[in-house]
């Protein structure tokens, strides 16, 4: 308590003419858990992966959408000629003949496509009106009260049955993806509150080691005169003071940064002064490889990716299969009636049927399909290669994680007990060298051990946390809660 206290004064007197300058500005405090929360509500990072979300939701919904029937409304208000065009006679010669006319049409329909067959039903209802200008001037116009049409490919790939397969699977996955990012996000924000967090402890060390080698200088001489030391290690002495008093410059600029940096991320006010709140020790937690490797499977993006592009290559070999031939049912039944009048081409209707199929059979393409064949199914082998492979590095990368994070606790441990004993090493050969006989090395030595022990401890810290962090942004899943990490979708598209 008594060292922290020397420390904050050190500081306050060091930082005097700073502070006063910034004497207004904002203090705020905070845990490492608080930055977390605050990266996650409005960083820039979040921001991009919530647009992300966004993009991949209203790609499903448009998916959706094309599985529900339309309502069209096609037409033409007006359409106006007045010209000459060639015209075949009875006898083969040609002429001119003039056209000077004015139409107007519209068709309603009620589009469906369907899924089970990859065709498209419509029910359609169409006027068409057509005036003849110039002499013999007259109207006539053609009515479809009700027809019904099919479009039907026979042999070809049933793309919408591939889509309603593919794209769910895509939405799961940008899903999982977006509560990554988010942790990703997390991972970025304790790397910045860790290097802020060791900045800070840099400094204080830098303050508390000026201080001491301005008073062991100042002992040194005093000895000195009384022969008890060297010149040598009285020069020793004062050479460490003016170093330690540049290291404090250094250390300074270098909080300053840090906290620019983390002041930057979590979008806070420029005037705002980020006191780091260091994390008290790990908390008891050890998980296993097959905890962590089922709950990745379960809940990653990596598990719908690989189920993605399972689909993607078997789509491409059965569009490149349906292309070896190419059918395709045309059909329209309905009524239709003419007249001139409006009403009139109503009351008379008759039948309006037709039936057309398509074929397009090549007859010598010199293997061109089947080459197509047989490179879709050669890429589709090539994924599923690459698959196995990063199915392979998926699970070592969450075999070496799970290990290092449960190593960590114990190195946190050791840290811990290196620091509190590389401090008394050095506060005992102080007060060696003031009241005894202690080489200026030796000095120096535990100094050095000392600041390195104290560091040790805050990155020991920093990578229990990362590796912690790391492990539920791969399972999407808090150990230490035991709850799976979920979001409101819905909610967070409309934001």
């Amino acid at each position: 308590m008594q060292r922290n206290a020397i420390i904050l004064i050190s500081i306050c007197l060091c930082l005097l003419p700073f502070t006063a300058v910034q004497a207004q500005r904002d203090t705020i405090r905070l845990t490492l858990e608080e930055t977390v929360k605050l990266a996650q509500l409005q960083s820039v990072d979040a921001a991009v992966a919530l647009n992300s979300l966004k993009t991949a939701y209203w790609q499903y919904r448009t998916h959706k959408a094309d599985q529900l029937p339309e309502v069209n409304f096609t037409g033409t208000v007006p359409s106006y000629s007045n010209n000459y065009s060639r015209y075949q006679q009875a006898d083969g010669s040609y002429t001119f003949v003039q056209n000077n006319w004015m139409t107007l049409n519209g068709k309603m329909s009620i589009d469906q496509n369907i899924a089970l067959t990859g065709g498209r039903i419509s029910l359609v209802s169409s006027l068409d009106f057509t005036r003849q200008l110039g002499k013999g001037a007259h109207n006539e116009y053609m009515s479809i009260p009700l027809g019904l049409s099919l479009v039907q490919p026979v042999f070809g790939v049933n793309n919408q049955k591939w889509q309603r397969r593919i794209e769910p699977v895509r939405y799961r996955e940008a899903q999982a993806m977006y509560i990554e990012n988010t942790e990703e996000v997390t991972l970025s924000a304790i790397t910045y509150f860790f290097n802020l967090l060791h900045a800070r402890e840099n400094l204080m060390i830098a303050l508390q080691n000026s201080e001491n080698a301005d008073k062991l200088y100042q002992v040194a001489l005093a000895k000195r005169q009384i022969g008890y030391i060297s010149e040598s290690d009285v020069m020793q002495l004062e050479l460490s003071a003016l170093q330690a008093k540049g290291l404090v410059t250094e250390a300074m600029s270098n909080l300053n940064a840090n906290m620019f940096q983390l002041r930057s991320f979590l979008a806070l006010d420029e005037d705002a002064v980020i006191e780091p709140v260091e994390p008290p020790t790990a908390p008891e937690l050890r998980v296993t490889y097959n905890d962590v490797l089922d709950k990745a499977l379960e809940n990653n993006s990596f598990a719908q990716q690989i189920r993605r592009r399972q689909l993607e290559a078997d789509y491409a070999v059965a569009t490149a299969r349906g292309n070896l031939r190419n059918i395709n049912l045309f059909a329209t039944i309905g009524y239709t009636g003419k007249d001139v009048g409006l009403r009139d081409s109503y009351d008379r209707l008759q039948a309006n049927q037709m039936v057309e199929v398509g074929v397009t059979i090549p007859l010598l393409d010199w293997g061109k399909r089947k080459g197509q064949v047989k490179v879709a199914e050669s890429n589709r082998d090539v994924v599923l290669s690459r698959i196995h492979q990063d199915q392979m590095t998926f699970n070592q990368d969450i075999f070496l994680l799970t290990e290092n994070f449960n190593n960590q606790a114990a190195q946190i441990e050791i840290a811990a007990r290196a620091d509190l004993v590389a401090g008394k090493r050095y506060n005992t050969s102080i007060e060696i060298f003031l009241t005894g006989n202690i080489s200026v090395l030796d000095l120096n030595d535990a100094r050095k051990s000392k600041d390195e022990a104290r560091l040790k401890h805050i990155d020991e810290l920093y990578k229990y946390w990362r590796y912690y962090y790391n492990i539920r942004s791969i399972t999407l899943f808090d150990f230490l809660t035991g709850n799976n990490l979920d979001a409101e979708f819905e909610e967070i598209v409309r934001r």
